[in-house]
């Protein structure tokens, strides 16, 4: 079975179609877990209808992502850990996941996959063709060719349970960039992949408000604080909606 955590935070106005896509149009075994932030909107009432479980956070400073994700995780009876956005849509579901757990089935060593990331087709802009192709084919190349786990965001990862257990889940301290953290722990011990006929689309709303320069310019500020610092420079990422 298959345990999909989908972190929340003020998403009423995204999650329900995501939510009702997965439960209407997914077969295999499966559940469906939303760990929630701290909303005050009608996310949690809206993931109510449509999820397996509904994990709420009640602390006083507010949640990581990170810590939101290790929320859902513990909350998982699946072999494996599907964490998706929560404007994530992922065509065919189960053609999609049924490819998915044939490249686990197939290697033994595979600890984590991710997919090619676009930007849904009716929203999609000239540069958002040019980034994502450059991001998708580096992290094609550094999973499958050099063996270093890398995604091209936190929009989906696919890990088995008994890995992400063994490496203590993600980094909850970091407001970002965690996506990328846990892939490069779980390549050191054992594989990840990135299988090229996997698509998941997302709405691109972060790059198309804050634009992609300034987007990508906190990646790499952020990337070279975490590698020379041990710690990554921003302190909150701010919520778009």
């Amino acid at each position: 079975m298959i345990s999909i955590v989908i972190p929340t935070y003020y998403e009423e106005k995204i999650i329900e179609f995501t939510l009702r896509a997965l439960q209407s149009q997914l077969t295999i075994p499966h559940e469906i877990i939303v760990s929630d932030g701290g909303s005050k909107d009608r996310t949690v009432a809206v993931a109510e209808k449509y999820a397996d479980k509904v994990v709420l956070f009640s602390g006083a400073e507010r949640q990581t992502i990170a810590q939101g994700r290790n929320e859902g995780a513990r909350a998982a009876r699946g072999e494996f850990l599907v964490f998706l956005d929560a404007d994530c849509v992922i065509g065919n579901p189960d053609s999609f996941f049924t490819a998915a757990l044939a490249d686990f089935e197939r290697m033994d060593s595979l600890v984590a996959l991710t997919a090619l990331l676009r930007v849904l087709p009716e929203k999609e802009t000239l540069t958002d063709r040019i980034v994502t192709s450059i991001v998708n084919t580096v992290v094609v190349f550094k999973n499958n060719v050099l063996h270093k786990g890398e995604v091209p965001g936190g929009e989906f990862q696919m890990i088995r349970k008994k890995a992400f257990d063994q490496i203590g889940g993600f980094n909850g301290k970091l407001v970002t960039r965690e996506d990328r953290d846990i892939f490069f722990r779980l390549s050191k011990i054992g594989r990840t992949l990135c299988d090229p006929r996997l698509t998941v689309f997302h709405t691109g709303r972060r790059a198309h408000i804050v634009g992609w320069a300034r987007l990508i310019g906190l990646f790499l500020v952020n990337t070279l604080s975490f590698h020379v610092r041990g710690k990554i420079r921003s302190k909150e990422w701010t919520p778009v909606r």
